[in-house]
């Protein structure tokens, strides 16, 4: 039996996405989750104490919504494995396709475009939720469920929303590895990482009135062959330095310079 005023979900998998869904859903009191299934026994934060926990896919109850959080390789086989029928079955996957699940069940997309870790809090209303299925009223559904923990809810087929999630990669994970280099420079020479944190946060803050085109800024840009040498000279790892050239020369193609 359904509550009218609330969106019943079965969440299938508990994983980094699920767990902070799971978060937000509580926190609005608009949806109820009435299962939470993983292959393996896990211990639920006491947030979630009252919700039902199953191993077993035989013993997942009737939901509106069955949400699948599990790695990207894995979407298909255990879409192929759940043993009901005609039901929506979502995957919050930005690479994976809508045509990757079975068609035995209703398939659906809801993709939160961030990045998750079970240690960070997010404020859900400023996450975009992207949001696919085959039919108008499956849309409207799912529409309705991301209203409910964001502001910002959009329609968006699966070549578009992979072609989102390559942008993704590239301004969050790219970038994440290039901290990761500069945090080991600072660290190998006795600095502190955190002088540079008040520099990655104006980065950031500028594309709020910027284009990133027109926000770049660096030796690059302006032509600086001796600092750019010096850099050069700096940088011990050959693979580092061999990435410095790389988005060096992408930056002064972009802005028509020459080394």
């Amino acid at each position: 039996m359904y509550f009218s005023n609330m969106i019943n979900v079965c969440l299938l998998g508990f994983g980094s996405v699920n767990f902070h869904l799971a978060t937000a859903f509580v926190a609005s009191k608009k949806v109820m989750i009435n299962c939470i299934y993983n292959r393996s026994e896990i211990e639920l934060p006491e947030t979630f104490k009252n919700i039902p926990f199953t191993t077993k896919l035989k013993e997942i109850p009737e939901s509106q919504v069955y949400i699948i959080g599990i790695t990207d390789d894995a979407i298909q086989s255990f879409s192929n494995a759940i043993p009901f029928k005609n039901k929506l079955v979502v995957h919050t996957s930005g690479g994976v396709s809508i045509s990757k699940l079975n068609s035995k069940n209703r398939k659906g997309v809801f993709y939160p475009l961030q990045t998750f870790s079970n240690s960070s809090e997010l404020d859900f209303s400023k996450i975009p939720i992207c949001v696919e299925a085959e039919n108008e009223e499956d849309t409207a559904l799912l529409i309705k469920l991301g209203s409910t923990i964001s502001e910002n809810v959009q329609k968006i087929n699966s070549n578009k929303r992979e072609t989102l999630h390559l942008a993704a990669v590239l301004v969050n994970n790219f970038t994440n590895h290039l901290f990761y280099i500069a945090s080991e420079i600072t660290k190998e020479n006795n600095l502190d990482f955190s002088l540079l944190q008040p520099l990655i946060k104006e980065t950031v803050q500028k594309l709020k009135t910027l284009n990133p085109i027109e926000a770049q800024t660096g030796p690059a840009l302006r032509n600086d062959n001796q600092t750019i040498e010096k850099h050069l000279h700096l940088l011990r790892d050959e693979q580092q330095r061999e990435l410095y050239k790389q988005l060096t020369e992408s930056i002064q193609k972009t802005h028509g310079k020459k080394l």
